[in-house]
């Protein structure tokens, strides 16, 4: 199974997003996984790489695909019957469309602010021009819980025209330690919900 995880906007938490699935998924659910990093900043790697100093074997392997569509899609044909986590780069060139049309579903992390909310939809919609049977999940993400969105309700009613619009993650300093090996478990009370819906009604879901 092909699981993308990407937007037009950079800073939505992406990676962290990759991060939390992967844990999640290995640990919680026991389920074979890989994780493939495409994006510029190529976070993922360098979180596996430092890990791997002071950690044992990893749970899940971090390949570094900077750009290299090709090397994905010949990856993914070896790795059939598992789950595969693509951090998308945030600029959705032409090269992407074989990976896209191969995917089971993306997940698109978002917030409720003007700069966030514009290349959100954008993504959206390229994504539907793309392949317009793709199941699409927005999730919002980093949300302050101090702060009241006055155009929520209004977001959302837009994006659920594209898919489906999860509860909202918090935002908390602690997902600044999420690492390849393990989510603190100050976070599990704030994540395992999102993460038991996103596992239950899309991934099982949309399962081949």
């Amino acid at each position: 199974m092909i699981i993308l995880i990407g937007n037009q906007k950079g800073g939505t938490g992406k990676s962290t997003l990759v991060l939390l699935l992967a844990n999640y998924l290995t640990h919680v659910k026991k389920r074979k996984v890989r994780v493939i990093d495409m994006d510029d900043q190529q976070q993922l790697v360098a979180k596996a790489e430092r890990a791997k100093i002071l950690e044992n074997m990893p749970p899940y392997p971090v390949i570094p695909a900077l750009g290299e569509v090709n090397l994905s899609l010949n990856f993914l044909a070896k790795h059939q019957g598992e789950i595969i986590l693509i951090d998308l780069p945030p600029k959705l060139a032409d090269g992407l469309i074989p990976l896209l049309t191969r995917a089971a579903i993306v997940f698109c992390p978002f917030s409720y602010d003007e700069f966030s909310v514009s290349p959100t939809l954008l993504f959206a919609i390229v994504i539907r021009k793309i392949n317009p049977g793709l199941p699409l999940v927005f999730i919002p993400n980093r949300i302050k819980t101090s702060v009241h969105y006055e155009t929520k309700l209004e977001v959302d009613k837009a994006l659920q025209s594209f898919g489906g619009v999860t509860p909202a993650l918090a935002d908390k300093v602690d997902f600044q330690r999420i690492t390849t090996f393990h989510t603190p478990m100050s976070l599990h009370a704030l994540t395992l919900p999102i993460l038991e819906l996103i596992y239950e009604h899309y991934i099982l879901k949309y399962e081949k």
